[in-house]
């Protein structure tokens, strides 16, 4: 197993509303090369969690991150015309996420949780991870 050393949180950058789901960013992210989606989780608008790539393997969602990560991301995360940030979680994204990373904190309780733009100049996930989680 991998040594799990941080939880990225990442949003789909998708406009505000739009039903996208784990096929989708699949596809998004062979046609850019990838083996296969590079998230591990994906929370759906309705707030239900779905798995992406195996936690087992490595994932492809934030470079120099990958080997000792677990990426989490939420559908949406750009306003409805797609041209700015937003944090656009619904109330059942919002529970659901929160759900998940104190599940997985429980399970990699060394790990840190922190959003995908305290690694890249992104606004990804549209709000701070990192400070909304400091306390799971």
């Amino acid at each position: 197993m991998r040594k799990i050393t941080e939880i990225i949180v990442h949003c789909s950058a998708t406009p505000e509303g739009r039903p996208f789901t784990v096929s989708d960013i699949d596809q998004w992210h062979r046609s850019r090369g990838f083996a296969q989606i590079g998230y591990h989780y994906v929370v759906y608008l309705d707030g239900t969690i779905h798995q992406g790539r195996p936690v087992e393997i490595a994932g492809a969602h934030c470079k120099g991150h990958n080997a000792n990560s677990i990426g989490v991301c939420y559908i949406g995360g750009c306003t409805a015309d797609n041209k700015h940030p937003k944090d656009t979680r619904t109330p059942e994204q919002k529970l659901a996420l929160f759900e998940l990373l104190k599940h997985l904190k429980q399970q990699y309780p060394s790990a840190i949780i922190r959003g995908h733009r305290d690694y890249a100049p992104k606004a990804c996930p549209s709000f701070d991870a990192s400070k909304e989680y400091a306390d799971i």
